[in-house]
């Protein structure tokens, strides 16, 4: 793997397909992953493309062979850090292609840096909060509360830890403590108001049965972004539309491919 290091974090990356052919210069593409995940959940994708891009494999920092971020970043800091990698590494605008979490990163990237991105592909994107009834949101409010009570009252020990561990998400639990409060923070990000400033054209792909980040979603970034194409895809949830659901995703990012390569090509 090759890394990256600046002066606030550094990640790793590894490259795929980035060998000239026949001359030919191929389109970046950039792949970042969810949360808890590496670039790992896109290998085989990226593979299916090595032939059509040139593609860079991101373990985002905090994931991976990536270290922790030097502070509680939210996914502002993460566009940062990537929009001077492809700055210093002097590459053309990005396919920015990004999965859940990665899907927050790129939105920053692309509304703070339109200049490093080309097009965004996201699939099964984050960064808008769900749509709950009343009776949810004040069991989660007073499920909070009494987080922060029991976290103050209850003295330090096997019992503190055994009670605390019945609070808090899956990704909450499985994160290392220096990235609890990365996770807070980013679960508490609404993108709304960055998704309505992109510029650039957006494929947003989404499966139909998938609760995390559930289409309606996709419905919404739709009429916040203006020049956006949404997919649904029958049968898929928050992880297996990078599994079951690989060739479908496959096919929407070599039809994406192909316009960008045919409009290249018109333009000149």
């Amino acid at each position: 793997m090759q890394s990256f290091i600046s002066d606030n974090a550094e990640f790793s990356y590894i490259t795929v397909g980035c060998t000239s052919e026949q001359g030919k210069k191929k389109p970046p593409l950039l792949w970042a992953h969810g949360w808890g995940q590496s670039h790992h959940a896109f290998t085989r994708l990226a593979e299916s493309l090595k032939n059509r891009g040139c593609n860079y494999l991101i373990d985002l920092p905090g994931f991976g062979e990536s270290p922790p971020p030097p502070e509680s970043w939210g996914t502002e800091q993460y566009a940062d850090i990537i929009a001077l990698w492809i700055k210093k590494h002097n590459l053309e605008p990005v396919i920015w292609i990004g999965h859940s979490f990665g899907c927050r990163v790129g939105l920053q990237l692309a509304a703070k840096y339109p200049e490093c991105v080309s097009e965004l592909c996201l699939i099964a994107g984050a960064g808008l909060k769900k749509k709950r009834p009343i009776w949810k949101k004040l069991y989660l409010f007073l499920r909070v509360r009494l987080f922060k009570i029991l976290k103050k009252l209850l003295p330090k020990g096997e019992f503190k830890n055994k009670v605390m561990s019945k609070f808090g998400s899956t990704d909450y639990k499985n994160a290392a403590p220096q990235m609890r409060k990365i996770f807070i923070r980013v679960v508490n990000e609404d993108l709304s108001g960055i998704a309505a400033k992109i510029k650039c054209k957006v494929t947003l792909i989404y499966g139909k049965n998938d609760n995390e980040t559930p289409p309606e979603f996709g419905h919404r970034f739709a009429r916040l972004i203006p020049k956006s194409k949404l997919y649904i895809l029958d049968g898929l949830d928050h992880y297996t539309i990078l599994s079951t659901g690989h060739h479908q995703v496959l096919k929407i990012i070599s039809d994406l491919i192909n316009d960008i390569i045919k409009t290249g090509d018109n333009n000149k």
